[in-house]
């Protein structure tokens, strides 16, 4: 029986809450142009055993090419910002528990989320080593919002509203997971950490590429930026291109990255909701996710599918 306590429209208030999906802040969005290069529980038993050495060398040779990861992420220590993030995510679960908002375990949604995201994980070390290590974690939030976020460290929480208003197939949500999935896997937290340090001048810039530069940031200080960071249109287009072949390599169809975002577009009704802020999902993100579909569409065909389906929640009363 799912908890009664739970209020899925509570739209809690939760001062923690990361920016979230498709945010970014790019000061040109307002034109449609091309970017710049191409728990309440732990959420346990995800990391399956040999998920890595199942990739095929076939494979392996498949898939989207972002390049390598950006040498500012060196700036800032990787173990205290997922330390940050797991800190910055507990909290904002107690605050969305104390005002009942916080699905529980036997919530349809959750247990949805948590198999979409079982089937994924496994895949996301060949992204990120660290992520053989992290404690992942996946949360449902009862909010009206069109959100959803994966924090360093594997911390993930869908909002209710992206589900239920968006009417979400499985390989859509896998889309948005594998998006946000992306995000941390790529480090780009730690980045823009990184350049925002080495544009304030905070230590000098060439001893620390070089791992000479002092590394000891706080943790509070480091959850403090977590809160206020946006992502760059370079940020999202390459977390959109990393997420679908997340996503295809898990059995789920890459061509949703379409579908989904038409769906966004239409909820926006010309006037970007807060999901897309000043990253209005227009025709350029589109086109970007069809020239990529070819490089993705073998590592679906091939991939084991899942074997049990979910429905969205039933549409909102009007």
């Amino acid at each position: 029986m799912v908890d009664a306590d739970f209020l899925p429209d509570a739209d809690p208030q939760l001062p923690g809450a990361p920016a979230g999906f498709g945010r970014c802040d790019c000061r040109r969005c307002g034109a449609d142009h091309a970017p710049a290069h191409p728990a309440r529980r732990l959420f346990t038993g995800l990391l399956a055993a040999g998920g890595v050495s199942a990739l095929t060398p076939a494979w392996a040779q498949e898939g989207v090419d972002v390049g390598k990861q950006s040498r500012f992420t060196k700036l800032v220590s990787a173990e205290q910002v997922e330390a940050a993030a797991q800190q910055q995510y507990a909290q904002m679960m107690r605050q969305a528990q104390a005002q009942k908002a916080l699905a529980p375990a036997n919530h349809p949604q959750v247990l949805r989320l948590r198999a979409i995201a079982q089937r994924i994980i496994p895949f996301a070390a060949t992204w990120n080593p660290r992520a053989q290590q992290w404690r992942w974690e996946v949360n449902l939030i009862g909010s009206r919002e069109l959100n959803a976020f994966c924090m360093p460290g594997g911390k993930i929480a869908f909002y209710f509203g992206i589900l239920q208003q968006l009417q979400l197939s499985d390989d859509e949500v896998a889309m948005i997971m594998g998006h946000e999935m992306a995000h941390a896997l790529r480090e780009h937290a730690r980045e823009r950490m990184g350049k925002n340090m080495a544009t304030n001048g905070a230590i000098e810039i060439g001893a620390a590429l070089l791992g000479l530069g002092n590394m000891g940031r706080g943790i509070a200080n480091i959850g403090g930026q977590l809160l206020s960071l946006t992502f760059s249109r370079e940020d999202e287009s390459e977390a959109d291109l990393v997420g679908m072949e997340l996503a295809a390599r898990a059995g789920y169809n890459p061509q949703a990255g379409v579908t989904l975002w038409q769906k966004m577009g239409q909820a926006s009704k010309g006037a970007p909701p807060q999901f897309l802020s000043t990253h209005p999902a227009g025709p350029t993100r589109i086109r970007d996710i069809e020239r990529t579909l070819p490089r993705v569409q073998g590592l679906y065909a091939r991939a084991p599918k899942p074997e049990q389906r979910f429905q969205p929640p039933a549409p909102a009363k009007s």
